[in-house]
């Protein structure tokens, strides 16, 4: 089993009309035993600013802590919010620092340009490689489960409401096919003016 399913995870976003929204599973598992159904994936960095990261729990954890200290120091030095490309910068930077014995994580970004408020998506390898899409990005152990649903699914310039709806369904349908991932879902719709954060029950079995 490679070390990127070893406790599994389900991670997507998706850009809709002037919104985005990010997801993944709550599941946390050492292999196929389930620890906890409560694992938190997805991260508040900025205002209007996600990030999801895939992979090894403890990974996870540690690039985690310290982007926020990363992101703490820009925020002092800068007095004003990241963008979301400048934050993509900084975890390549981080992910490509440990490139010979790399962290085993694959972050997905997700927010609103904290001027336009234009929508942007990403994810990044565990090097730290980019690929900024328009549609949707996807990351874990379902991936291919992910992109079917997503591209089955996804239109362009989706409503709030319909972003929601798209996604949820995607990552929902999509982890009912994978052994290591599962067991609720959360999503985060970030708009404008507000974040709608939902927590969906799944399959437990």
């Amino acid at each position: 089993m490679s070390i990127m399913s070893y406790n599994g995870s389900a991670i997507v976003a998706m850009r809709g009309k002037n919104c985005v929204a990010i997801a993944s599973d709550r599941r946390f598992g050492i292999q196929a035993q389930t620890v906890s159904m409560e694992r938190q994936k997805i991260f508040e960095m900025a205002p209007h600013l996600y990030i999801g990261l895939s992979g090894l729990g403890t990974d996870v954890q540690t690039v985690a802590n310290r982007l926020k200290f990363r992101l703490n120091l820009y925020t002092l030095r800068e007095n004003r919010n990241i963008k979301p490309k400048t934050f993509m910068s900084m975890v390549a930077n981080l992910l490509y620092e440990r490139r010979f014995g790399p962290y085993f994580t694959e972050p997905v970004i997700a927010g609103l340009d904290p001027k336009t408020f234009e929508p942007f998506i990403c994810n990044l390898d565990l090097i730290g490689c980019p690929m900024v899409t328009d549609d949707f990005v996807v990351a874990g152990t379902c991936t291919e489960q992910l992109y079917g649903m997503c591209e089955s699914l996804w239109q362009p310039d989706l409503e709030p409401d319909d972003l929601f709806e798209t996604i949820s369904q995607a990552l929902l349908n999509a982890v009912d096919r994978d052994a290591v991932s599962g067991w609720g879902v959360i999503v985060h719709v970030i708009e404008k003016d507000k974040i709608t954060t939902k927590t969906l029950k799944a399959r437990m079995d």
